[in-house]
């Protein structure tokens, strides 16, 4: 490929302008650090001494070449590049045992793939549980030089939400997978761009809460993030959640939101109060600042769809929307926005319902499929473990990278028994599981290339007693259309007559709300090997995911590097 005439170092940027875009090189080193992100010290992952890590910024059409070093010392490591479809690339879609071998620990990995399409991404790692532990950032794709949104706006934030423990991620992984099970508990902080305060509030001397006022002196890690901006403006907020377990509201007092993005896809733009947004999911949202500008206003973000630890206590992370003729040490004279009720589903569906595609921007569904899959996800002990299951089956990954096996056609690396594409017809979702024939296991769904296919996601109760929990999913290698949300049981029949088939938005992670089901549609047009899965850490940890693959024969010029494990080693030198 001709480069041209300039090479320029920005940092640890590298930028080499190319014929159709530009290779903009980074270096990542992963390690552990010392840092205070919610005021208390803790271990966290990091990248070159931050956290979060650096972000990232491209154009479309832009490779991105990251040299990731791991300096962990004792454990592997990958990095999961979020919603970048990876085409051409699925070495590089970063998860461990799927399509690539872990990155041992002094070894530098080369992520090399193109950004195809404009939105708000972030990357986060994806073995073990090192997302828990903060291995985590934003990635921003920008239209092409010349190319303008469909919406206008003066300027932008980005906005990193995540959730942070004081036990370690290590420890989390440890009771997950023990007998007696070990809950990881609620989050002792939310975090916005990596700053949160623990046992204090900014916002003490406004609500009626026992907890003191936060007393944070300038310079400190734990200091939040202020948002500062001009009066009459209209500024992009570019909002993604990389939280390991808990579903966020976010809101600005006294000013509305204006969603326009989902997932890197344009949607048609609705204003609301508040957006809920579940792990894994990105928004933009269009703020204008139309306020008293002698006033400061409360950014709030807090916990949902999980019951607090202490009642009538909701665990939240705050900041300030700071008009810049006042000082920003000027706190506003009235509450912070109100979070909604933990548990009041109806509400978060009615604003999950509002996401329907920019018919302009977006293609509409194939009318029909060619295959359906339901999967049913279900709490169950295996051999005294507790796990997830997706119908029936709890996802144990196997020690060589699926896509490594199939390519190479290897035997005895997994399960090469189809997994169910169903459950019975008689199974109650309403009542705990009675299903003891739950197992382990690692089978793949395999399509045909350009296939459409259905999956139909089905919720049901937990493992004792009576309730039923929110899962996000994401899908890797693609995005997919939300065709519907439905109460109960789905009804194929009945329930596909309500499908949207002309305003389903695209997207690359989508929520089951609790008993209920949602209804997608993909097509497989990316060859690879891609992960499925529930999009809350620790139940990925218990097996709540699913394995896709799709024209193998089609992948071309893997590296060796990626396969340098398990018995795709030898097949990956030649």
């Amino acid at each position: 490929m001709k480069i041209a005439w300039w090479v320029v170092w920005v940092g640890l940027l590298l930028v080499v302008k190319i014929e159709g875009g530009r290779v903009r090189h980074y270096k990542f080193d992963v390690e552990y650090m010392i840092k205070k992100p919610d005021c208390l010290e803790h271990v966290v992952m990091g990248i070159n001494g931050k956290f979060p890590g650096p972000t990232i910024r491209a154009q479309v059409g832009d490779t991105l070449h990251i040299a990731l070093t791991n300096k962990l010392s004792t454990e592997g490591t990958v990095i999961h590049w979020h919603g970048i479809r990876q085409v051409g690339t699925p070495w590089a879609d970063g998860t461990a045992a799927i399509s690539q071998c872990a990155i041992n620990p002094g070894e530098t990995f080369h992520y090399r793939f193109k950004v195809d399409k404009a939105g708000t991404y972030f990357y986060h790692g994806h073995y073990g549980m090192q997302r828990a532990a903060g291995l985590y950032g934003s990635l921003i794709v920008d239209l092409p030089k010349g190319q303008k949104e469909p919406f206008h706006y003066d300027d932008e934030f980005n906005l990193l939400l995540s959730d942070l423990w004081h036990t370690s991620s290590h420890e989390q992984e440890v009771g997950l997978s023990s007998n007696p099970f070990r809950w990881i508990g609620e989050p002792q902080s939310v975090l916005i761009n990596g700053r949160g305060q623990f046992n204090c509030s900014l916002a003490a001397k406004f609500i009626n809460t026992n907890l003191p006022q936060c007393k944070l002196k300038g310079g400190e890690e734990c200091a939040p993030q202020i948002l500062h901006v001009d009066p009459n403006h209209t500024y992009r907020i570019r909002i993604s959640s990389t939280t390991s377990l808990a579903s966020l509201n976010f809101a600005i007092s006294n000013h509305k939101l204006t969603v326009v993005e989902a997932d890197g896809n344009y949607v048609e733009p609705f204003t609301v109060d508040d957006i809920d947004i579940y792990s894994g999911e990105s928004y933009s949202v269009l703020l204008t600042t139309d306020q008293d500008p002698t006033k400061n206003y409360w950014l709030s973000v807090g916990v949902r769809a999980r019951k607090p630890p202490i009642p009538q206590q909701v665990l939240t992370a705050l900041t300030l929307l700071n008009y810049k003729n006042i000082s920003a040490s000027v706190f506003p004279a009235s509450p912070p926005p109100v979070t909604p009720q933990w548990d009041d589903f109806e509400r978060s569906k009615a604003f999950t319902k509002k996401i329907i595609a920019n018919k302009m921007m977006t293609p509409q569904p194939p009318r029909y499929s060619h295959r359906r899959i339901v999967l049913l996800n279900t709490q169950n002990k295996i051999q005294g473990f507790i796990k997830w299951a997706i119908n029936n089956v709890s996802l144990s990954l196997p020690t060589t990278p699926y896509l490594g096996s199939m390519k190479f056609k290897l035997n005895n690396t997994f399960d090469r028994t189809p997994p169910p594409e169903n459950f019975p017809s008689d199974y109650d979702i309403f009542n705990p599981p009675v299903n003891a024939n739950a197992t382990t296991g690692n089978g793949v769904y395999v399509f045909r290339l350009k296939e459409v296919v259905d999956v139909i996601l089905q919720n049901a109760n937990q493992l004792t007693g009576k309730g039923s929990e929110i899962h996000p999913w994401h899908l890797h290698g693609h995005d997919f259309w939300v065709l519907g949300y439905g109460e109960g049981k789905f009804k194929a029949g009945e329930d596909e007559k309500r499908f949207n088939l002309t305003h389903a938005p695209l997207r690359n992670t989508a929520v089951i709300f609790p008993y209920g089901w949602t209804a997608l549609r993909f097509k497989a047009d990316n060859p690879g090997v891609w992960a499925f899965h529930c999009h809350i850490e620790p139940h990925l940890h218990m097996g709540m995911g699913v394995i896709f693959a799709e024209a193998l024969h089609k992948v071309r010029n893997i590296p060796s590097q990626a396969l340098a494990c398990g018995l795709t080693a030898i097949n990956a030198r030649h």
